[in-house]
């Protein structure tokens, strides 16, 4: 069974190129027919303009006071929230320390204002009375003379002494299936008083108790499979929390004590509300001595992401409303852009002319890779600008510029390898190969590097420099695919034709101008030594031809050569003295 040349293996690469480019553009097109793509980027804040929000604060329980911590702490979780929705380049800072200022670029959607605006206070309150499935309203309400009645001041929260008739009543006239039962209370309930309110995935609701732990006591939060007490992994969704010190402190003594009712009591659930709504009222499995419960149930890996979101992001100490909003205009603009692309266009023409003049025709490639990288960069920018709301700033088009030399630096380093094998005197394709197998993990090596310190850069700064490094970081990967399905497979293609293969003089491959002088000539072939100081000196006319040669020698065969040479001069003395 014959083996499939290197010919036939290029062709077959460079059609999964072409099927990846076609899968992409299908998925953009597809999505500018049907959704909300388009086939140019988003532009950010500072080449778009947007809409510019002022969030006058709102302290529970009507309160003035706003500390800075209060508000340093509110900007970083609205810049965290924002930012989870994709690198939309958002500005968010506060004014004369009281309100907070959020630019975003473009006009938002309802679903981004309400995420700015929700004043997520989050609670811990046990449960008294009700559960999941609680049917709606009575049709009949309790009488009166049977309404529950305290009868002594309750000791904990969830002493059922909370319970008082009006709350009770109140508890009945709640229907949960109603949508405004399930909005976001104006002002929220007293944190040392009970409530009433509705869990919406349930369509339940519930009688709860004080506020025992605030969401401020919760240190982070995320999801996984649910892990059993041997490890073993369960198959189901979990949310985890970690609790600061206090809260954990605090939440063992709330679990010990709702443990001890038992399972199927009300009281042994304890509930997490947000702005007035529970978002879920777990059962108490066991004592959490260290601050770290699970929170397990018929969760989806969907539900448990955006729980553990709301954990993670809902704790804001104050809330919000929008005291007033408008457009803005772009702060740098057209302009701006047009000379930002220039600069790319001038980058890439100084680029292409140095290809063209070190390389001659071997430079198409590198310019046509970099056209390819562009084409692939473009769709994907555009791509996650419609799946991630990504934008591109001033910033971003930096990296991009950047990127192009950078892109060309894989190519040189590919390029130089193959010369090194051609003047080692090795034939085109099988220098094209060894080239490869050399340039490949310098390659690979040197993209690593990039990936890396985009991401390092991308996760610690904020703002537009998240966008440079974004831009850095795509373009690195665009070009490992470049170099590995475009740029080595059309140069095994090249390797193949007359032009390049007999290394016509402006192919960038001649053997003269890299310095090698054939040995002979025979059948349309060229046969390369390698070279040595002293067979090679006498052959070239070039001093600095020579001496890249004789720099380009081994040890060995520096050596080799001074034997031969002594032993050259050893028989001539001889034959002379005969």
């Amino acid at each position: 069974m014959p083996r499939t040349g290197p010919g036939t293996a290029a062709k077959r690469t460079l059609v999964w190129l072409g099927v990846m480019f076609a899968l992409l553009a299908v998925l953009l097109g597809s999505g500018s027919i049907w959704g909300t793509a388009s086939w140019s980027p988003k532009l950010a804040l500072d080449l778009e303009g947007g809409t510019q929000m002022i969030l006058a604060p709102q302290v529970q329980g009507g309160s003035d006071s706003i500390t800075e911590e209060q508000l340093d702490q509110a900007v970083e979780i609205i810049r965290q929230r924002v930012d989870g929705s994709g690198v939309a380049e958002a500005e968010i800072n506060t004014q004369s320390g009281r309100n907070v200022i959020v630019s975003l670029p473009g006009i938002p959607d309802a679903e981004t204002r309400e995420l700015i605006q929700a004043s997520a206070q989050m609670e811990f309150r046990p449960v008294l009375f009700g559960g999941p499935g609680q049917a709606p309203a009575a049709e009949e309400p309790t009488p009166e003379e049977e309404l529950p009645t305290p009868t002594a001041e309750p000791t904990d929260a969830s002493d059922p002494n909370w319970i008082t008739a009006d709350i009770f009543s109140e508890f009945e006239a709640l229907d949960c299936t109603s949508p405004e039962a399930l909005e976001p209370a104006e002002e929220p309930a007293p944190a040392d008083q009970p409530m009433v309110a509705c869990e919406p995935n349930t369509q339940g609701k519930y009688i709860l108790g004080p506020v025992e732990v605030p969401g401020t006591d919760i240190d982070s939060a995320d999801f996984g499979m649910q892990r059993g007490a041997q490890g073993q992994s369960l198959n189901t969704w979990a949310v985890n929390i970690q609790f600061n010190a206090e809260g954990s402190e605090t939440f063992r003594e709330v679990t010990e004590r709702l443990f001890a009712f038992g399972q199927g009591d009300p009281r042994n659930q304890f509930a997490i509300v947000l702005d007035g709504t529970i978002i879920s009222a777990p059962t108490t499995n066991a004592v959490i001595p260290d601050g770290r419960p699970s929170i397990s149930g018929s969760f989806t890996e969907e539900s448990a992401a955006a729980l553990a979101e709301q954990l993670k992001y809902g704790a804001l100490p104050i809330s919000f409303e929008i005291q007033s909003e408008q457009q803005i205009s772009a702060t740098l603009g057209a302009d701006q852009l047009r000379l930002g692309l220039i600069a790319g266009v001038i980058g890439l023409i100084l680029v292409a002319g140095y290809s063209l003049l070190q390389y001659r025709m071997l430079g198409l490639v590198t310019i046509t890779s970099l056209v390819v990288a562009g084409l692939l960069t473009y769709l994907a920018i555009c791509i996650l600008g419609w799946t991630e709301n990504y934008r591109l700033s001033l910033a971003g088009v930096a990296g991009l510029i950047v990127a192009i030399g950078q892109t060309a630096d894989s190519f040189i380093v590919y390029f130089e390898r193959i010369r090194d094998e051609l003047r080692d005197g090795r034939g085109l394709v099988s220098a094209v190969e060894n080239g490869w197998r050399r340039a490949k993990s310098t390659v690979l090596a040197s993209k690593a590097v990039s990936l890396l310190a985009a991401v390092v850069l991308y996760f610690v700064a904020v703002g537009n420099v998240r966008g440079f490094a974004f831009t850095l970081g795509l373009t690195a990967i665009a070009d490992l695919i470049v170099v590995f399905l475009f740029t080595h497979p059309v140069m095994r293609l090249l390797a193949m034709t007359k032009f390049f293969g007999e290394g016509h003089r402006f192919s960038g491959v001649d053997p003269k101008k890299l310095g090698v002088m054939p040995l002979y000539r025979g059948a349309g072939r060229i046969r390369m030594p390698s070279a040595t100081p002293e067979s090679a000196a006498p052959r070239t006319k070039n001093k600095a031809v020579s001496g890249e040669i004789a720099r380009r020698t081994t040890i060995a065969e520096r050596r080799l050569a001074e034997q031969k040479a002594h032993a050259a001069r050893s028989n001539g003395t001889d034959q002379e003295e005969k």
